[in-house]
């Protein structure tokens, strides 16, 4: 059996489906020498007479199904962070009940979770002191919930921040306010524009010292410092910075098997959003490495490289759109629908390329199941068998 997959000058080119599953069961055993998180994604509900300006409306059992299918693998939960279309879909007030309804998931599964606090709900200009309170009524509902909280990069900071003396006023405020220690967030202008000069300055060198002088003020409430920037150089050089016991998380969806791999001066935990595609096959590379096999961690993780650089090229905020679509094709879901309408945001061509590298890697439990999908999704946009 073939597809015919369509190209971006317009051919459609024969290939060949696995019809064999490559991957083991989850083996639920968490991975002891790296910290990881995967950042999933939600399930809209398809039947949700919803527009892109209205409230979201999310499939509970699909969403909380699917971080049954992250913990089961070992991995942990990054909830309501960008990968769940927050601030591109997700409202705060669903995302409020997602953070609720997945830290008690979490807490029954024996799941590790971190959830999102941001400034989402204010709308229009805003001054600094709401948004320290969009922040703090945040970070109340994180913790109260009993997860550890993810401090958002705010575009209602950025846009009224001065420079680096206000983030370090508002972060301030927060960190000595946090129950416990927090990870903080810093989302390049790649992952979302309005985030540009983050940390109160352009030049992420510049940006990068504000962000260490927090750190090193409050050693003790920072967990880490999730690095979204798509740079390994540069995450290299803060993570040797980094005051001790302080962790960096990549974000970085070209580079993480190196980073996560480390070098002699040490390595970056992960909170990683490809990580929602890639759990089977990341859980099988964390466990060569807990056994110190760095060469094996690297076999397994180095050619998932490719699928993950298809899923966040430019604009790469709409990477969701391929995220979700791999989740429909594995069978996590039953359809293959965005809040606000975002699967429409990737072309054919984007998505068939997609599909035929996951295919490439195993990444499908049921073949014959994702080739029928991907027979019917090729057909519905014109493509004849």
């Amino acid at each position: 059996m073939t597809l015919r997959l369509p190209r971006a000058g317009g051919a459609l080119t024969a290939y060949r489906p696995r019809t064999e599953p490559v991957w083991h069961p989850p083996s639920g055993r968490p991975p002891a020498s790296r910290t990881v998180f995967a950042a999933a994604h939600v399930v809209a509900d398809p039947y949700a007479d919803s527009d892109p300006e209205g409230p979201a409306v999310v499939d509970w059992d699909a969403t909380l199904a699917f971080r049954r299918h992250l913990w089961a693998h070992g991995l942990g939960v990054a909830e309501a962070m960008d990968t769940a279309q927050r601030g591109m879909g997700l409202d705060w007030t669903t995302a409020a009940e997602l953070i609720t309804r997945s830290a008690a998931e979490a807490k029954a599964a024996g799941g590790r979770i971190v959830c999102g606090a941001g400034t989402d709900q204010l709308t229009g200009p805003a001054s600094l002191d709401a948004v320290r309170t969009a922040y703090e009524e945040q970070l109340a509902l994180v913790e109260g919930a009993g997860a550890s909280a993810v401090l958002l990069a705010s575009r209602a900071l950025a846009a009224v921040a001065r420079g680096p003396e206000d983030y370090l006023e508002v972060y301030g405020s927060l960190l000595r306010q946090a129950a416990e220690p927090v990870v903080l967030h810093w989302l390049g202008p790649m992952f979302d524009p309005g985030l540009r000069g983050y940390w109160g300055a352009d030049h992420p060198e510049e940006a990068a010292e504000t962000l260490l002088a927090l750190c090193r003020a409050h050693p003790d409430k920072v967990d880490g410092v999730k690095v979204s920037l798509l740079d390994a150089g540069r995450e290299v050089e803060l993570r040797r910075r980094l005051p001790a016991g302080v962790r960096c998380y990549t974000g970085d969806d070209f580079h993480y098997p190196e980073l996560i791999a480390g070098d002699a001066d040490g390595f970056s935990d992960a909170l990683l959003g490809v990580f929602d595609p890639l759990a089977a096959p990341a859980a099988a590379a964390l466990r060569r490495l807990d056994g110190g096999d760095a060469r094996g961690f690297r076999a397994l993780l180095d050619p998932t490289v490719a699928l993950s650089r298809q899923l966040f090229r430019a604009p790469t905020r709409y990477y969701k759109t391929g995220v979700v679509f791999l989740a429909w094709l594995a069978g996590h879901q039953d359809h293959f629908t965005l809040l606000g309408g975002l699967q429409s945001a990737r072309s054919l061509p984007h998505l068939a390329r997609v599909y035929e590298l996951a295919d490439g890697l195993g990444l499908f439990p049921d073949p014959a199941l994702t080739t029928a999908r991907m027979r019917h999704f090729l057909a519905v946009h014109g493509v004849a068998p």
